[in-house]
């Protein structure tokens, strides 16, 4: 089966910053993409977790999404409009689709 590169972008902020960040994701052209909570980790400041947390205002999501390499510059200059004030993590990696048409 033939396969088709394409970036895998994902973003790790503060959940109060969503909304902005969704925002600046599709200012970028891009409708696709996923959010998962992030129950926990650790960073600069050592190991952190949701749990116990009363509301979403402490916690943190990730927002992915899969797009083709030419599209990559402008999400991330976009993204990081709101990534560069706030705490937050940005990965780029390689991956193959198999469906390149959705990207």
């Amino acid at each position: 089966m033939q396969t088709h590169k394409a970036k895998q972008v994902a973003i790790t902020i503060e959940a109060p910053m969503e909304r902005r960040l969704r925002a600046a994701i599709e200012e970028a052209g891009v409708t696709g993409y996923s959010i998962l909570p992030v129950l926990g980790g650790s960073g600069r400041s050592g190991p952190w977790s949701a749990e116990g947390q009363v509301g979403l205002a402490g916690g943190m999501v990730q927002v992915s999404c899969i797009i083709r390499p030419d599209r990559l510059d402008g999400l991330l200059e976009s993204v990081f409009s709101v990534v560069e004030r706030h705490i937050g993590v940005v990965t780029v990696t390689d991956c193959d689709v198999l469906r390149a048409e959705r990207f």
